[in-house]
């Protein structure tokens, strides 16, 4: 080979090849297993508790484990880390309080999406809930997932020099590939292989910083002598109502992870109820130390490559996002900087895959076969599944495209609200409360849904704006009102629904574990 070779650049791109190279083969192995929808969907509901927490892990996080909470270690130093104790507190109650239950209740009516899980709870036979989540979801994700198309183009442009359009369009396909050919149970091994890097990594980056730094010590007097504030779980002012508030929209973070359908999904596919203390243990480890890691990559990056004085926007870019891509280039030989940009798309494209199967899942089972053609059978609906999957893909492309092209600046990732803290207010508080309130009807189901769904917006863009109290409701942040509003809905306009509480008399010993109900009563 000629000796002008850049090598550096030949490593990067062996490392991301061998990356993709492996993600197609989990398809293709995969595709070998698709018998009907319910393998496309849930993985026939014969996972086991490794695999699921793994998946679990990687679809509740994004590139925003990887560059957003990377650049808030940069940016806000030790008070990222209640970002860490709002995640743990929000993974481990979902899987110590509501998997376990929900597991039981989903199996019991035979559920394979969030959907199905909900109109057999709620007893709603005009499937008005089971359209109202469709909608949601299709709507949310396909947004979401055009924030993440964004992210990798800007990654392929930002590491390896790739044109964003290329980068975006390759990553893509990829994606598509193993998606649409291996579904749900595809997108699970690559969960499971994309998470390991993730973890890995996270691990890895820091502990390698702090060698080279000289240790916990030499770590806290730089980053003491670049701004005090960056040792404060405060920050700089102290306890202000601001700062509290701030606080708690970091902390409240976690409160997406207690009934998002990307999630749950996973507990659906678990083969029995006994994975979920061995699940719940990984999923706690796993959480704990990545996004410890995460913030602690922030803070050493910071402490290693900047200077008193020196603008943290000017070094590591908006928000901090680049510190991550710096510190790897500082630290670690080019074959190595060839993983971490394996293990950016990893955290990419672990979202991607998850959110795209259950968008497809609301399109043909939630509305194409439950509402339109309830005559239809599982084993016909693969074909349709897997278009489907690859036309909503599409125009989340389409979309994340066209800002790309028509913005001074990609703005994409502000519609990610519309996914994560969207999808969160939507779906949680009525999650929560059909798992432990027997008295929660449809019509509060409904009312709950439809509020969160509106009140995201609304706290983000409307509220912020008010002249005086704004700034709060922007420490705040949009989702725990969104949230707390959503759940409070549900609760009043079930209270006021006596005709629906009346068709849920038997719910309670349902939710309680007690036999079966009568098979004629089933769907």
């Amino acid at each position: 080979m000629p000796s002008s070779l850049d090598w550096p650049l030949v490593f990067k791109f062996l490392g991301v090849a061998a990356y993709l190279a492996v993600l197609l083969v989990i398809g293709a192995v995969a595709s070998r297993r698709m018998k009907d929808v319910k393998d496309y969907f849930a993985g026939g509901k014969r996972l086991g508790f490794w695999a699921v927490a793994f998946s679990a892990r990687a679809t509740g996080e994004s590139a925003w484990l990887l560059l957003g909470l990377t650049g808030m270690g940069a940016t806000l130093g030790l008070r990222g880390m209640w970002v860490v104790l709002g995640e743990v507190l929000g993974v481990m109650g979902a899987w110590l309080f509501m998997s376990r239950r929900f597991k039981r209740l989903t199996d019991r009516y035979d559920a394979i999406t969030v959907p199905d899980y909900l109109e057999e709870r709620f007893r709603d036979g005009g499937h008005a809930i089971r359209m109202v989540a469709a909608i949601a979801l299709t709507v949310f994700v396909t947004i979401y997932v055009s924030a993440q198309i964004d992210a990798t183009g800007t990654a392929f442009e930002s590491f390896l020099g790739i044109n964003y359009f290329t980068g975006a369009l390759i990553g893509f396909a990829v994606v598509m590939i193993y998606s649409v050919s291996g579904g749900f149970l595809a997108v699970v091994w690559s969960d499971v292989f994309q998470g390991t890097l993730m973890f890995l990594g996270l691990v890895g980056l820091p502990l390698a910083g702090l060698v080279v730094l000289g240790g916990p010590g030499e770590l806290a007097a730089r980053l003491g002598a670049q701004d005090p504030a960056l040792l404060s779980m405060a920050g700089a002012g102290g306890w202000t109502l601001e700062a509290v508030l701030a606080t708690l929209g970091l902390a409240l973070i976690g409160l997406g992870f207690l009934g998002s359908p990307q999630v749950f999904v996973r507990f659906i596919s678990m083969r029995s109820e006994n994975e979920v203390p061995k699940g719940a243990l990984v999923a706690f480890v796993w959480t704990l130390f990545a996004d410890a890691g995460a913030v602690l990559v922030g803070m050493v990056g910071r402490a290693l490559l900047m200077k008193p004085g020196q603008d943290v926007i000017v070094v590591f870019g908006n928000g901090g996002q680049d510190v991550l891509p710096i510190a790897v280039e500082h630290l670690f030989p080019a074959a190595l900087v060839g993983l971490y940009i394996a293990i950016v798309l990893a955290a990419i494209m672990s979202t991607v895959d998850s959110l795209l199967v259950v968008a497809s899942s609301a399109v043909v089972r939630d509305w194409y076969q439950k509402v339109r053609h309830p005559e239809l059978r599982d084993d016909q609906l693969v074909g349709m599944s897997r278009k489907a999957t690859l036309v909503l893909a599409l125009i989340a492309l389409g979309i994340a495209l066209t800002v790309a092209v028509t913005a001074e600046e990609r703005t994409v990732f502000w519609f990610v609200i519309f996914g994560w803290a969207g999808i969160a207010a939507t779906f949680c508080p009525t999650i929560i409360l059909s798992l432990f309130w027997p008295r929660m009807t449809a019509r509060g189901a409904l009312a709950a849904m439809v509020t969160g769904f509106l009140c995201v917006p609304l706290f983000k863009f409307g509220m912020p704006a008010l002249p005086g109290v704004g700034l709060y409701f922007d420490a705040l942040s949009e989702l725990p009102p969104a949230f707390l509003i959503s759940g409070l809905v549900g609760i009043v306009v079930s209270l006021l629904d006596p005709r629906g509480q009346a068709r849920l008399a038997d719910v309670g010993e349902e939710l309680r574990g007690h036999p079966e109900r009568p098979t004629a009563e089933s769907p």
